[in-house]
């Protein structure tokens, strides 16, 4: 059997969780999910515990047990506390601002680079180089984040661009000079 699938999913008091044919629903403090899962998956919710089972040992249904118990524990988490992604933008002149619900960056083009916040998500910069990402579904608070770092990727000869947060970036020696004779 899965070990994750296994594991029990604490819902919180102030989370309310419903379940229609093939839809999971979770409402929460901070807003609602509604997902699809695989309808093949059971799910028993009893005592503010959740747990997923599958109903037989095939293949497909053992690689799906621990997805859906996942993605379930994930809503959870999101409606109750949210998730947070950390960024920091990292070169001479580089930084990031707050504009009316967009980032603005300055990231050496010739031009402002602006970035749309999606529904559901927030942008909130301590300081001109540390941009947080926050929001209630765990999926696109890492895919927006993944977007902002692709504006302008480390540089492995410099270090310059934006990165994680704790994200250690390995640099290069880059070229050699000429040996004296």
């Amino acid at each position: 059997m899965s070990r994750v699938g296994r594991r029990p999913i604490p819902v919180p008091e102030g989370v309310e969780m419903s379940f229609k044919g093939g839809e999971v629903f979770a409402r929460g403090p901070r807003g609602m999910l509604s997902r699809s899962i695989p309808p093949d998956m059971l799910i028993e919710f009893s005592n503010g515990i959740l747990i997923v089972s599958r109903p037989t040992d095939s293949r497909i249904h053992r690689s799906l047990h621990g997805l859906t118990r996942t993605i379930i524990a994930n809503m959870v988490q999101g409606v109750s506390g949210g998730f947070q992604k950390g960024l920091e933008v990292v070169g001479v002149g580089y930084r990031a601002q707050v504009s009316g619900g967009k980032l603005i960056f300055q990231l050496g083009y010739s031009h402002p680079v602006e970035v749309s916040a999606p529904p559901g998500i927030s942008f909130s910069v301590e300081g001109t180089n540390k941009v947080m990402v926050s929001g209630i579904d765990k999926e696109l608070v890492g895919k927006v984040a993944a977007q902002i770092r692709a504006l302008r990727s480390p540089d492995h000869y410099q270090g310059k661009g934006i990165r994680y947060s704790g994200e250690q970036v390995r640099l290069k020696a880059g070229k050699s000079g000429k040996a004296k004779k």
